[in-house]
């Protein structure tokens, strides 16, 4: 089976925000679509493990924000690789609480909507929320990132725990080529000779977290 054909699926990237105890986490998910119009209803998904979504099961309400291609690869490191059980993703992040403490991103998206679940559905490793929307705000006419884009250009892969993750085979490039042990992110070339101060344009590790990779040939 050729797995790649599914890369041709079109998706978007999106910051899928909660709170719980007051304080915002969230989530970078790939699979936000429209259901309906009329109610105006959307579908998420996001995985069992995730902690943003054991929160959205409690509180029953989410915020999607819509990614742009001016996003910051930091930005998409920290709420992809990261779990808010141990950290908070909005450190350093423009954003701000709506209705019920729900966090929207305030820069750096196209807009954002407000959510409340109307059904949850268990697909096996993954959750799909159905939600209806309660509120939603333009803020950037930036054009909107892709999963394509993102892969692409930035280069960046799907988190273990993305319903779009596919273990890849290495191919021999020729080329010397180092991999971050957190986000996947791959560097061709030698990582050990830019300067010290360099870190993961996905997740902002430091060199130290780059092992060489190794060719199949």
């Amino acid at each position: 089976m050729d797995k790649s054909v599914l890369y041709d699926l079109s998706y978007g990237l999106y910051v899928i925000g909660t709170e719980a105890n007051g304080i915002p986490t969230g989530c970078i998910v790939n699979t936000v679509f429209q259901l309906t119009s009329e109610p105006l209803t959307i579908a998420v998904s996001l995985n069992h493990n995730n902690y943003t979504t054991e929160c959205i099961q409690n509180k029953r309400e989410f915020t999607v924000s819509v990614l742009t291609e001016k996003t910051e690869a930091s930005l998409i490191g920290g709420f992809g690789f990261q779990s808010g059980r141990d950290s908070y993703k909005y450190e350093n992040v423009e954003y701000k609480q709506i209705i019920n403490q729900l966090p929207v991103l305030t820069e750096q998206a196209a807009g954002w909507m407000s959510c409340s679940v109307d059904q949850i559905i268990d697909v096996g490793t993954h959750v799909l929320f159905v939600a209806h929307v309660l509120d939603a705000e333009r803020i950037s006419k930036d054009e909107p990132m892709t999963y394509d884009y993102y892969r692409n250009v930035i280069k960046g892969k799907a988190p273990a725990n993305a319903p779009t993750y596919h273990p890849e085979d290495d191919e021999d490039t020729g080329i010397d080529s180092y991999e971050c042990d957190i986000c996947k992110y791959v560097y061709e070339g030698d990582v050990y000779s830019l300067p010290d101060n360099w870190v993961c344009p996905i997740c902002g590790a430091d060199k130290s977290h780059f092992k060489r990779k190794q060719n199949n040939s």
